[in-house]
């Protein structure tokens, strides 16, 4: 629930850009893109909520779409007759400043979720293959120990976001030609929509790990709800409570809490349940990194070419 908290307080407001049809065949599609990513970003603060993993899939799938769409317009002879004279060069260079923190933020995230899904397979082929036995502490504990290190490295890839994002809102308002002002506008868009989303992802992967001391508190809970929901943690009105990635806290604290118990098939069955889950989550969240990533490292290409003329 905190992280739902901070991402409110974390977004920012991003200018509405108007595309008119007539300049490219591609801005109709972008202004739809767009729209889209807006209305995402704005359930997902609004909400009180955690954000979970669909939420965000729909949010990299979406970028990833309104990157392909800025190379259409980007490559366009028009705009790239534009893009080439000298006094635009300072705004090309601006996106290539941003883009690094983009794309170094994207890096560190891939790594993240591909060492967290590691996690989760040791994780799951240990609990079928033995159900409980001393080493699953041994893994609970490891797991535990790789979710404390991701909330450091989540918070400089944080205050790298701030930063970018505080430069995009701050920007000069843009005294171009329609063509290069529509241009430009859009990429400010997206950089401060693309932050947006980056923070919810790290936020999501960064749900503060529970610690021992704090199972307790959830081991009533857990009893009560696993068989009323199968696994699912949801309050009265069937909203989650905790996301994909807290619920697997929520079932490793309960495992761990009963692991002295000879029959713990009950804990056992919730945490399989809760991995499977988180399994299947961030494996779409990996593809829709995998895919931005080369979208993002595509458009920095591309406007690197533009300065190398």
């Amino acid at each position: 629930m905190a992280a739902s908290s901070e991402l409110s307080g974390a977004h920012q407001p991003v200018r509405s850009i108007s595309l008119p049809s007539r300049t490219h065949p591609s801005s109709v599609r972008l202004e739809s893109v767009l729209n889209t990513l807006k209305s995402c970003q704005i359930s997902s603060v609004s909400t009180p909520f955690p954000v979970g993993a669909e939420t965000i899939q729909t949010g990299l799938v979406g970028l990833a779409e309104l990157y392909n769409c800025l190379e259409e317009l980007i490559h366009s002879p028009l705009t790239q007759q534009a893009l080439l004279r000298f006094e635009h060069r300072e705004l090309v260079e601006e996106v290539l400043d941003g883009s690094i923190t983009l794309l170094d933020t994207c890096g560190t995230t891939r790594g993240i979720v591909f060492t967290m899904k590691e996690h989760v397979k040791t994780l799951q082929s240990a609990l079928r293959r033995k159900g409980v036995d001393s080493r699953i502490e041994g893994y609970i504990h490891a797991y535990m120990l790789f979710r404390k290190k991701v909330k450091k490295d989540v918070a400089k890839c944080l205050k790298e976001l701030k930063r970018t994002g505080r430069k995009v809102s701050s920007s000069p308002p843009l005294d171009l030609d329609p063509r290069l002002s529509m241009v430009f506008g859009v990429l400010r868009e997206a950089s401060a929509i693309t932050v947006s989303i980056f923070r919810s992802l790290l936020l999501f992967l960064s749900t503060p790990a529970m610690e021992t001391n704090a199972a307790a508190r959830w081991l009533s809970l857990v009893s009560r709800l696993m068989p009323a929901t199968a696994g699912l943690l949801s309050c009265e009105k069937g909203q989650k409570i905790v996301n994909e990635v807290g619920s697997v806290d929520v079932a490793l604290c309960s495992l761990h809490g009963h692991l002295r118990n000879k029959d713990a098939k009950a804990e056992v069955q919730f945490a399989q349940k809760m991995l499977e889950t988180l399994h299947l989550s961030i494996n779409g969240v990996e593809d829709g990194l995998d895919c931005l990533f080369r979208c993002l490292l595509q458009n920095r290409v591309s406007f690197l070419n533009i300065l190398a003329n």
